[in-house]
This record gives C-alpha cells, sequence and structure tokens, in this order.
C-alpha cells in the first residue's frame, strides 16, 4: 500500500473539502490515488463542504474571553440555531475564542494558529462542516488590551459559559482598586449591550457618519421655513440628542436610568480610588449584517423529500 503523507491528505481535503479522517480513510482506500481518492468521497456523500460554502449561515454564537488586561471576541456562524446548541460545536467557539486572546486584532494569526493536534482554526473549520452536515463560518474576531486597568466581558442571551448571541468587551485604563474596576467595567459592559452605542466619545465619532447626520438634520429644520441662522441652531441642538444616543460617554446609564455615563466613569473613579479612563469598547451581536435566507433549511427538506 503507498504511504498516506500529511501532504497528500491535505490536498486532497482542499480538493474535496471533506474532512482530515475522511481524506485519510479515502486515500487508503484508493491506494494513494488522489483522483480515485476523490471519486471515493464523492461516492460516500463526504464531499459536502464545497456545496455548503454556498448557504446562508447567520445563525451560530459570540464567544467572550477575558484574561487579565486582555479580552477577546468571536463570532462563529452556521446556518440553523440548533447547531449553536451543539455541544461539539460550542466546544470549538469556546476553544478557538480562548485562543485569541493571543491573538488579539489579528484574525489572519488566529485562523493559521493550532487547536487540538496541531490542525489550525481553518482546517478544523472544514473538518466541522464535515462532521456537522452545515455551513460553519468563522466570520470575525477582536479584542482590547490595556497596560494598567481591566478589560471586563459580558454575554447576554448565554447558552453556555463565555457563549451566547450577543457579547461585550470593555476596557478601562486606571492604577486604582482592580476589584472596583472590575465591577465597574462589567456594568458598563452591560449597559454597552443594552444601549448600543456606536462610539466611544464624540470625538471619535466617524467623520462621514457626522457630515450625513448634519445633512439630515438641516433638510428637516429647513423645511420648518426657519432663517438659516436658526436652522443651524436646530441642527446643534438636535447634534446632541444624536450624540446621547450613539456615543457611550454622552449615553444615559441603563442601570439608573439618569446619569451620564461619562458622569458615571467620574464618580466612580473617586471610589476606585484614582483617575479611569474609558479606553474602549467592542459589541458583537450574533449575525449582525449577514443577509438571511429563512428559506434554505425548508428547501433542503423539500428537494430531500422529492
Amino acid at each position: 500500500m503507498a504511504e498516506i503523507t500529511a501532504a497528500a491528505v491535505k490536498e486532497l481535503r482542499e480538493k474535496s473539502g471533506a474532512g482530515m479522517m475522511d481524506c485519510k480513510t479515502a486515500l487508503m482506500e484508493s491506494d494513494g490515488d488522489m483522483d480515485a481518492a476523490v471519486d471515493w468521497l464523492r461516492k460516500k456523500g463526504l464531499s459536502a463542504a464545497e456545496k455548503k460554502a454556498g448557504r446562508a449561515a447567520a445563525e451560530g454564537l459570540v464567544g467572550v474571553a477575558v484574561d487579565g488586561k486582555t479580552g477577546a471576541l468571536v463570532e462563529v456562524n452556521s446556518e440553523t440555531d440548533f447547531v449553536a446548541r451543539n455541544e461539539v460545536f460550542q466546544e470549538f467557539v469556546s476553544k478557538v475564542t480562548k485562543l485569541a486572546l493571543s491573538h488579539v486584532d489579528n484574525e489572519v494569526a488566529l485562523k493559521a494558529a493550532s487547536l487540538d493536534g496541531g490542525v489550525s482554526v481553518e482546517e478544523s473549520v472544514v473538518d466541522l462542516v464535515a462532521t456537522i452536515g452545515e455551513n460553519i463560518g468563522f466570520r470575525r474576531s477582536t479584542g482590547l488590551t490595556v497596560n494598567d486597568g481591566v478589560v471586563s466581558g459580558y454575554v447576554h442571551n448565554q447558552v453556555a459559559p463565555g457563549l451566547g448571541k450577543i457579547g461585550v468587551l470593555v476596557a478601562l485604563e486606571s492604577t486604582g482598586d482592580a476589584v472596583r474596576l472590575e465591577e465597574l467595567a462589567r456594568q458598563l459592559a452591560m449597559h454597552v449591550a443594552a444601549a448600543q452605542p456606536q462610539f466611544l466619545d464624540i470625538a471619535s465619532v466617524d467623520g462621514e457618519a457626522l457630515a450625513r447626520e448634519r445633512e439630515v438634520l438641516a433638510e428637516q429644520a429647513r423645511a420648518s421655513g426657519k432663517p438659516e441662522e436658526i436652522v443651524e441652531k436646530m441642527v446643534e441642538g438636535r447634534l446632541r440628542k444624536f450624540y446621547e444616543e450613539v456615543v457611550l460617554s454622552e449615553q444615559t446609564y441603563v442601570i439608573d436610568g439618569e446619569t451620564k455615563v461619562s458622569k458615571v466613569v467620574e464618580d466612580a473613579a473617586k471610589e476606585i480610588g484614582a483617575p479611569v479612563t474609558l479606553a474602549g469598547f467592542v459589541r458583537y451581536t450574533l449575525g449582525e449584517g449577514i443577509e438571511r435566507r429563512e428559506d434554505d433549511f425548508a428547501d433542503e427538506v423539500a428537494k430531500l423529500a422529492k
């Protein structure tokens, strides 16, 4: 029997989209013949990952992991919510999220990083497609880190530790009491989950987004028939409302319903014993921005029935 090399297995996986062990078996059954191995997989119905890759995957899980002064967020998608409740899928997302702590803001390195058995994250996704039978996609990852302070995470609609539908990280820079700082960061993470801010502070508001908002507000004000100097004042007043809706530091704190977030941080600094800076936040909502095709699963069942 021909020797089955790792390179041959890798080549067959790339050709077929099948799992690693299935590829190895196919090569053994075909005495190392690549074309025969591809045919063997097709006959067994195992060369399916490529077909599944074209199907919409907007379900899945968001993973959150924190280790000291570093936090990571990961989103892995599946076609159905059933898979999100699958323990194999949950374990995979959890492992990738923890691995992301070592590759903050470097998705390329994370995809190439090794999980169990030396198989990369990217290769493991292909294996998972073959195992679970749905299109699985590693969508994105990011993270936050601080020099002095804490990073705290929060998961909403949690289905397993660190896994859910909404994931948030909040970073606070401070040399003050770490326990109280952590408590504040976690409460702010819960606020971010609920209030959905888009920007950290007014200075970080995207210039294009601000220009669009100004234009819309100006047109609305002009429609009232007011003179241009009054229109400008109306725009500035309405911009403050815009900031209160989309800027974290300007939002009303959802936990007490009345204090501005920037004031909450300022007041907390007195108890923490040192100045506190809101250094950053990240919020992932599962499937946001993905066009969902609700008929995928129904169509597949109908085709099988025929």
